[in-house]
Formats: C-alpha cells, structure tokens, sequence
C-alpha cells in the first residue's frame, strides 16, 4: 500500500487563481473574455442567437495564435445539442462516434480520439481513468468550447489528439443579478419515454469599500431513458465441406487443435486478413490438401434499454478587491447514474450434426466465388438468452482556489492549487435460459446486411410452438454471473504562471510556468459465477422478461423472447446467491498507483514586421517529468495467509517538448499560421497492470488472456499546421488548413499463447495472450475545409438565412508488428489504416436567425473506418469496420418576450440504421444496429 503524496506546505500555503489556467492559455482567450465583460447586459438582450454565436466562434479564431474552433451558447443556459459531443459534430475536423443509449458518446479530432479535456483550463478525470466522457458534461452549464488543435508551450501537454476545453460561466461575466431557469421534456422514440431535462443558474455581484465580489450557482439535472436494438452474425470459422476427409462428418466444424490431425494448430486464428476465402482454399491436414469453407458461429440480437441520471452543479466565487487583483473559489460536480438491461437473445449455428430432414436438405449455400457461407440449415442448434444488467453510479467533485495579480504594469502572475476526488462504482449481475431447438433456417445476409433466423417446428411434438421464444416451459435456467467494481482516484495540482511584457526586438513577452500533480488511483473488483439447470416456468413468473417489437419489424427474426429479468435479479440478489449457492463476495484492490507530474515551460511572444505586413506568434519549451510507484495484486493467486499475491513497481519518464508558431497577416482579412509542436498520450493505469486476467471461451475456440506492460511509455507526436483563414464579415470567414501528424509508440497489443486452467475447465486450455507494447508508428496526414456565410441585404424574410459547413480529408498510415503465435517473436510490420480514421467527414448547417426566431438544420456524413480489431480467435479478417455514418438534427427557438425563450429540438430525423463489417462487407457483414430519434420541447425564462 502507498501513501498518497501531498504537497510541501510551501506549496499549499500558495494562494491560488482556480479559474485561471496557465498565463498564455489565458492570453488566448483574454479578448473573448474582454467582450462578455464589457458587454454583458447588451448580450443579454441583443447579441444571442445563432448568428452571434457564430459570430463569437470566428471571433476566438481569428484572434488566437494557435488553430482554434469555438462553439459559443446562443444564449445563457442555451447550448445548442443535447450534449457538447452532438454540438462538436458540426467543428470543422471533429467526428463523432459510438452512438448509443440516447447519445453520442465519442469525440475524435482529426480521426485521433486521445483527447485532452479540460473545464476552465484544468485537467479533469473520472475515478482511476485519465479523461472524463465529455457527454457526462451537461451543456446547459457551459458558456462555450474551444477545440484547439495545436498548443503552446503552457498548455498540457497530453492528449495527441489535441485539447477541447469547456467554458462555464462566471458572476463577473454579468452586470449584477441574473437567473435562469430552463426546462426540456425530450422524448426518446425508441423508447417510447419523454425525460427531463432542467437547470438554473443564479448570479449576482456587490460593488463597495470591499471592491467587487460576484456569486453564481449553476445546477442542472438530465434523465434519459434509452433503449438500443442491434441484430448481429457471428465471427467466421472454419468447416470441412460435404466432402468430408475420412473420419469426419460432412460440414464438421475445425477446430484449432484436433488429436484427428497432426499439425497444431490445424489452421491460426486472428490472421489479419483471415483465413483465405476464395473458392476451393484448402488447409494441411495430415500432409494433405483439404478443402473447407468458413461459415458464421452464431447469431445473436441485442435488445439494450436503461436509465442514465445526471446531476452537476457549478459553484463561482470572484472578488477583486483592486483594480490589481483578483480571486476565485470554483467547486464543479458531476455525476452519473446509470442501469441498463441487456435481453440478449443468441443462437449458435455451427452445429454439423444430421440435417438432411429440414427444408434446404443439408445443402449449404456460399457467395459466389467465395468458400463463404451465405445460408444454411442447423439441426438441434444449442443457444440461451440472456439477461444482463449493469449499475454503475459516479461522484467526481473538483475545487480550485486562486488567485492572480499584476504586480506591475508589465508583470503579472496567476496561480491556483486544485484538488480532485472522483469515485465509480459498479454491479454487473447476468443470467442464462438455455435450450435445444429441433432445427432452424438462417441467411447471413439478406442484402441489406440484416440477417435472416427461422426456428423449425418439430413434427413429433406439434404441440410445442418452437419459435415461440417467449414460451417459458421451453427454456432452463442456466449460469448466474455476479460481478463487481469499484475505481476511485484523486489529484492535487498545483500551478504557477507569470507574464512579463518586455522590449527585446521582436520579442514583446516572455511567460513562464510550473504545474505539478500528485495523482493517487486505485481498482477493485469481485467476481463469481454459478449454474442451476432448472426449467425457467418453475420458478417465480417475475423471473422472465418478454420484450416486444424488436428491430421494428425491420428483419426477418423473432421480435420477442424470454430472458432473466434482471431488474428482479438484482432486486433479489441475494436470494438468488442462496438458490445458486454463492456467497457475498467483497472487492478486492487489484492496483494501486501513485503518479507525480511535474511541467515546467517558458515561452516568448514575438510581433515583426515582413514585407509590409505583421508577423507575430509563439515560441516555447515544457518540459514533462512523470514519476510513479506501483502496486499490483493477483487475485488468483495467494500467499500463505490467504491474501492475495502482490508485486511492486515505479517507473519514470521525462519529455522536452518544443512549439513554434507564426501568424502572417497577409491583409487585414487573410491570415496565414504555421504550427510546430509535440504533445503525448500517457498509457492508463490499467495497461500497466502486469497481471494477466483469463478468460475462458464460450465457442470452442481459444481462450482469451489479457495482462498490462508497466514499462509502457508515453506515445509522442510531432505536429505539423499550415492554415489559411479569410474572414470578410461579422459572421462570415472561410478557412483551410493542410495537417501531419507523426506518431511514435502507439500502444499495440503482442500476440502469444499461454496455457492455463481455469475454475471452470476440467482441463487446461490454450489462450491466447495479448500484452501491450510501445510497437506501432504511423502517420496521419490531411486537409480540413470550413466555412460560414451570412450574406448581407437579403430581401424580406430571406435576410437572415447562413450556411456553416465543413469538410475533412484525412490519410492515415501504421505500421503494427505481426509475432510468431509460438515463441512471440517479432516477424514483421504491416501497414493498416489508424482506428477511428475516416478518410472523408463534412457537415452542412443551414441557419436562420431572424428578429426573435432561431433556426438550424445540420447534416453530419463520415466515411467508412476502420473501428477496431476483433478477438483474436476466428477465421475472419482481423479488423472491424463501421459503414458510413449520417445524422441530421434540427433546432429551433423562438423569442416569445424578451425574458421567455421556447425551443424544440430533433435528432437523428432520418432514423439511421448502423452497420458494421470485416474489411469486406459482401461477404463478412457483420453488426446492423437502430438508435432512438429524439425529440424535444423546452422553456427557458431569464431575468
């Protein structure tokens, strides 16, 4: 066990600025900040709305020294998306991903998803992880965002993919008392429930002999209720044909090992490209050549709803006491509750046994040209339904004291001491039904993607109605799964910034700054499983969960089935421990870590003259140092007093880390920037966990096992930003900017095998083990295009109506090692694309805004991309591809006075489906998913 690490007293005893973050991050956004304080009551009643916002974006844009996008509210309280991830959608080389349970969840810039998040400038995290899921920031806090693509030198340094910082608001930012109160009901189609949505946000400041002291409470609450459908083909595996080797039977799955053949494996699973499927491949079996085909192993539906509860508030306290000091406490909360209900529904088809009596009379049917399985008939196909339900509740508070100073009229000096404490907790609990059916029919693709699944009636008992699934009497209860976590983690940080404006040629400030962090994280868990073998209509009727109208009737499959009602499960926990003879388990501390940082940088602010024109910008060096201790605990192993086996580690790391950038005004209205700069991605804590964690397979396959590297090292960057920027009104710019990014040490995970019994096997097996490594470089390259227009003296109605629109190419390259499956020796590198990278992605917005009307209608597109690799235990290709993907959202406000607001918002209007792939979706379609439109209605009042 580890000490936390505190902070000398010498350091705590530094009052501290916690609104403010390092001095020239402040510089950048000091002209935005200047505008709210010297206009506060004009915007309140005039500059709000579409137009103003955009207006405030081009604004920070054009005044900052680094390649910047903003989003700005529309008006306090008024962010326009249900989240800040739906609102990044539309920056211009920003995609947006992982759409689920109500939302969207993944932000990526530029295709990279590493990205830095900071609230007011400081580095926030949720309990053991390194980052917090921005959609667990509600928007109806926030001020604005700014997406900053490069950065300087006293900036964070993490997150490769660049640093999204959010804006909430503050009491001098208004000119005396303000309150706001806003409402939404938002009715989530799929399922068929409207959620509120609501926050307030009370401000007020005092002038007298005190100076100026200004309070603010911002407090919001959001519910939805989600529910997710998703209809997926299993991974593929190999089969003999109906021309079966000796000692075989026609259509026999293979296995990897088989004591039939003499080589071993018989054929490698998680190829890169899988295993040949063109017509007539053939394995070594027994020195010959034999045929096979590859064929799927399952196919499965996933019915998912839930609840998700999200409470936040925001505490502000300012006081300037004189005209050369200010102070400031902030306290921000957010938390996430959240329990969701999987009915998963999954059938296996790989069996080979006798089906010569069902309709396709043991034929099997493969694309053309192709060893590929399209459709078949499985006879007594084994497959279980199962309900799995996830509690999960997070608690994460940060507060920050400060202050900052002008401690002459060239040199100033900021600082702030932050402290963090975020803690997640979760209980997985899952039980099985499980049959045998007499017989099904099934297409893997039925054109759209969609697969076709028929269960056969038996002619010998007509009584029973096979594809009934929601027939109890048909159905065993099976496996009970009970599982736990907990994650917490803490920081203290403290930061020190200073500016001093200076006459040095062209050098006319120098700043510098120290940031040091002592960060404490730890993970528990608990786990066990049992079996029951009981027919489910015997047992208590609240047991069973029938759902209905699956997948709207959009595919051929069974629209309802019956499956352990998991919220009566984990109602019942114990009751069911007793039934199933398991105990209460306690967590167990799998890690614990402490990790110091330390950042030191300085920087200097230059202005030449060129030709006429101005040159100004930015050059800098920080430099990081990391240091951490380590505890890791194995669960599966105890010493001699029962308690788990430990083992101990530190490791350090130290990165100088240079930047450079210029800024050449070409005329009043053109600007041309270039970037240099360097920036990391730390590992998280999980993957430096050594331990290695089994998991047994569920499909006669391999088993799979996972360990950490402590040794891992941060991945580094080299950036590179060329842009050009025309801005030729108040609300209207044009802009482009060519990119490269060169990576080195993506984290990549080996491949080995290892051979390990679990409790649960009456035998050891194989697995196989994947342990990360600093193994990959790659490259990623392109071009971002955007632009927004309001076009001056349009007649009558028409003057009001813009267009912001964007679009990003991007090219993408890494190389990642392939191992010998025996020894894990390194063979050699292939190139594939990086994860997450589209190579194409544009938005088009179409805005009206109108005396006291607001509107906006924006399409969103991105390419095909890579999305991430499959198990490394089938036939087909490794890599997991999502098709294309679109969303078209609408917003609308109307002014009914000047304190009332109404609003009505839509997403995901044409109701999209979701799909995925292995690299060749003719042949290897793969997930086909359908999210919920949303609508919503909303007030918001202001005085």
């Amino acid at each position: 066990m580890f000490k936390r690490h505190l902070l000398s007293s010498s350091i705590a005893m530094v009052t501290a600025f916690g609104g403010m973050s390092a001095a020239a991050l402040a510089q950048e956004s000091s002209k935005y900040d200047a505008e709210i304080d010297e206009s506060a009551a004009l915007e309140e009643v005039v500059v709000t709305g579409v137009r103003a916002s955009l207006t405030k974006a081009i604004d920070i844009k054009r005044d900052s020294f680094q390649i910047v996008d903003s989003i700005v509210a529309e008006d306090i309280g008024k962010f326009p998306d249900n989240n800040v991830v739906e609102a990044l959608q539309r920056v211009t080389g920003v995609q947006v991903t992982d759409r689920g349970a109500g939302e969207v969840s993944t932000v990526a810039i530029r295709g990279l998803s590493d990205v830095t998040t900071t609230v007011n400038g400081r580095q926030i995290f949720t309990a053991s992880g390194r980052s917090v899921a921005l959609a667990d920031v509600p928007a109806s806090l926030l001020a604005g965002v700014e997406v900053y693509k490069t950065r300087n030198a006293s900036q964070i340094s993490s997150g490769i993919a660049g640093q999204i910082d959010i804006r909430t608001n503050r009491p001098f930012d208004f000119d005396g008392s303000k309150v706001v109160l806003a409402g939404r009901g938002i009715h989530q189609e799929q399922a068929e429930s409207t959620d509120p949505n609501f926050s307030g946000l009370f401000a007020n400041s005092w002038e007298g002999d005190f100076g100026k002291f200004g309070a603010l409470v911002n407090v919001s609450y959001a519910e939805t209720n989600y529910r997710d459908q998703s209809i997926t083909p299993g991974a593929a595996v190999p089969f003999v044909t109906g021309d079966a080797p000796e000692g075989w039977v026609p259509y026999e799955r293979i296995q990897t090992t088989d004591g039939r053949v003499t080589e071993s494996p018989v054929w490698e699973p998680g190829l890169e490209a899988g295993m040949p499927y063109g017509a007539g491949s053939t394995l070594t079996m027994n020195g010959e050549d034999v045929e096979y085909i590859l064929g799927r192993d399952a196919v499965f539906a996933s019915d998912f709803t839930g609840k998700r509860e999200r409470p936040a508030a925001n505490i502000s306290l300012q006081w300037a006491p004189n005209d050369s000091s200010e102070y400031l406490f902030e306290a921000f909360y957010n938390g996430y509750r959240n329990e969701s209900f999987n009915s998963l529904n999954f059938t296996f088809v790989d069996w080979w046994g006798d089906n010569s009596h069902l309709p396709m009379g043991g034929e099997i049917e493969l694309y053309p040209g192709t060893n590929v399985v399209k459709s078949r008939d499985v006879a007594f196909p084994y497959g279980f339904t199962s309900g799995d339900i996830l509690s999960g509740e997070t608690d994460s508070f940060v507060y920050a004291l400060g202050g900052n100073w002008d401690i002459s009229d060239n040199f100033r000096l900021s600082s702030e001491v932050i402290y963090q404490d975020s803690t997640y907790e979760e209980s997985f609990v899952a039980m099985r039904f499980d049959r045998v059916a007499y017989g099904l029919g099934v297409d893997f693709n039925t054109g759209n993607g969609e697969p076709r699944l028929e269960f056969y009636d038996n002619p010998e008992t007509p009584d029973v109605d096979e594809s009934d699934l929601t027939d109890a009497a048909q159905w065993n209860v099976a496996q009970l799964y009970d599982n736990g976590g907990s994650r917490e983690g803490d920081a203290v940080t403290f930061k020190l910034d200073g500016e001093l404006d200076v006459d040095l040629g062209a050098i006319n400030q120098i700043s510098f700054g120290l940031r040091h962090e002592a960060r404490f994280a730890s993970e528990a868990t608990r786990g066990q499983e049992g079996f029951l073998g009981r027919n489910a209509a015997e047992l208590n009727e609240n047991l069973v969960s029938i759902n209905k109208d699956f997948y709207d009737g959009r595919a051929d499959i069974p629209m309802s089935w019956a499956a352990p009602n998991g919220h009566y499960i984990n109602d019942n926990i114990a009751e069911f421990r007793e039934l199933y003879g398991l105990p209460t388990e306690q967590l167990e501390t799998t890690f614990e870590l402490d990790e110091n940082t330390t950042s030191v940088y300085a920087q200097a602010n230059y202005e030449l003259e060129l030709a006429g024109h101005i040159v100004d910008g930015q050059i800098g060096l920080r430099y990081v140092n990391t240091k951490r201790d380590m505890e890791f605990f194995d669960l599966a192993i105890l010493d001699a007093n029962g308690n788990p086996t430990s083992e101990t580690g530190s490791g350090s790391n130290g990165k100088l880390l240079p930047t450079l950038t210029v800024r050449y005004g070409i005329t009043d209205d053109l600007v041309a920037r270039f970037a240099y700069t360097s920036t990391l991605q730390r590992p998280g804590f999980t993957q430096l966990n050594p331990w290695i964690t089994y998991a047994p397979s569920v499909t006669d396959t391999d088993g799979q096992a996972f360990a950490g590297n402590p040794d891992l090292e941060p991945v580094e960057s080299q950036n590179y930003d060329l842009s050009l920027e025309y801005y030729f009104g108040d609300a209207s710019a044009i802009y482009g900017t060519l990119f490269r990014r060169d990576i080195e040490g993506f984290f990549y995970d080996a491949k080995s095998y290892t051979t390990y019994q679990a409790e649960t096997e009456s035998e050891p097996s194989r697995y196989i083990l994947t342990r990360p490594g600093n193994t990959s470089n790659g490259v990623l390259q392109g071009l971002e295009l955007g632009a927004t227009y309001f076009p001056e003296n349009l007649p009558g109605l028409l003057d009001g109506f813009g267009v912001q629109a964007s679009y990003t190419m991007l090219d993408s390259e890494q190389e990642v090692p392939v191992y010998d499956d025996e020894t894990g020796a390194l063979l050699t590198m292939a190139d594939t694309p990086i994860f997450g990278v589209s190579d194409s992605s544009y938005s088009v917005v179409l805005a009206y805004d109108k005396n006291d009307l607001d509107m906006r209608l924006s399409y969103v597109w991105r390419d095909d991309f890579l999305a991430n690799y499959e198990a490394r235990l089938f036939a087909n290709p490794l890599g997991v591809y999502r098709q294309a993907e679109t969303s078209m959202d609408f917003q609308a406000s109307y002014d009914v006075s000047e304190n009332l607001m109404v609003t009505f918002d839509a997403t995901n209007l044409t109701n999209e489906e979701y799909r995925s792939y292995y690299e060749n979706p003719s042949v290897y379609n793969l997930g086909n998913a359908i999210f919920s439109r949303t609508f919503a209605l909303g007030a918001r009042y202001s005085f």
